[in-house]
């Protein structure tokens, strides 16, 4: 069971609380629980990622045990302890401005 921590807006748009937990098929990619999440809260499609080409929105950063994996491949593996469910992945808004 993969433990995904989801940001206030995202959370929000998909009524779901803090933390969602997903069950994955075949390995624990960042694109495999991506897809999960949107399969299950199909209204956070295009929100994390573009439609067509399906790469992490601007403002969109992906961590994990410590790890900024926003610029990590979607065939990327992601650590063992977010496979185990004992570290969540966290999606986080990142801020801008000045």
């Amino acid at each position: 069971m993969i433990r995904v921590v989801l940001p206030h807006h995202l959370r929000t748009l998909a009524q779901a609380g803090k933390e969602v937990h997903l069950q994955i098929e075949g390995p624990t990619t960042l694109g495999a629980v991506l897809d999960a999440l949107e399969a299950r809260y199909p209204m956070l499609r295009g929100t994390i990622r573009d439609h067509l080409t399906q790469q992490r929105r601007p403002f969109i950063r992906f961590f994990a045990c410590g790890q900024d994996l926003s610029h990590q491949p979607s065939a990327a593996s992601l650590p063992d302890a977010v496979t185990m469910g004992t570290e969540p992945f966290r999606i986080v808004g990142a801020m801008a401005g000045g």
